[in-house]
């Protein structure tokens, strides 16, 4: 009798041993595929992330290359004397329109500026300056981006070409005397003349909102 008892608590603890250990090993797997989930989602959230640089340079180049364009036209119509007026007259326009259809600010600005109101500030001349040093190392310049919590502003350089030397060149050599009195006309306090080719002219600065 005493032996049929025995057998029997056994084997009643058995069965709550071997529940307790069901239950222990669910919980171990249940973690397992909880830890599984979080580092997914973890991995989405990288792949969703917002790319401030790419989209500064986004709005800055859809920019310059309207205004290329608009620039390029008039030169070839009616040359450069005449797309000193142009830019005299719809450079701001065009710049402003780019900056409404993308919601955001754009403004070039300078530190040897042809407007007085496109005149950098302290810290932009210290973005100039490093742009200009990487140009000058033949390194290929990276946006610089100043954040807060809700607004990012890019800054990138506006490095001369062939055609900026059009209008931004050397006097009675690439830019020739006409345009350049007409420049001396419009801008009385005009710097922006003697550059060479492939020079840091100024920097884009595009202000936006944080997505």
């Amino acid at each position: 009798m005493n032996v049929l008892l025995n057998f029997i608590k056994m084997k009643k603890y058995l069965v709550i041993i071997g529940s307790f250990l069901l239950i222990l090993a669910s919980c171990k797997q249940a973690k397992t595929e909880t830890i599984e989930v979080t580092e997914s989602s973890t991995e989405e959230t990288k792949d969703l992330a917002i790319n401030y640089e790419e989209l500064g340079m986004k709005y800055a180049f859809d920019t310059k290359a309207v205004l290329g364009k608009n620039l390029m036209g008039t030169i070839k119509e009616k040359g450069v004397n005449a797309a000193v007026e142009f830019c005299n007259i719809q450079a701001y326009p065009l710049t402003d329109s780019m900056s409404v259809a993308h919601n955001v600010h754009i403004k070039r600005v300078s530190d040897k500026p042809r407007n007085t109101e496109n005149q950098a500030s302290s810290i932009e001349l210290r973005y100039i300056e490093s742009f200009k040093k990487a140009i000058a190392n033949n390194e290929v310049p990276k946006p610089i981006l100043d954040e807060t919590e809700k607004e990012v502003t890019f800054y990138y350089p506006i490095t001369t070409n062939t055609m900026c030397l059009q209008c931004h060149g050397t006097p009675n050599k690439e830019l020739d005397a006409e345009a350049y009195k007409t420049i001396k006309a419009l801008y009385p306090n005009d710097l922006a003349i003697g550059y060479h080719d492939n020079e840091v002219r100024g920097i884009w600065r595009v202000n936006f909102n944080k997505e």
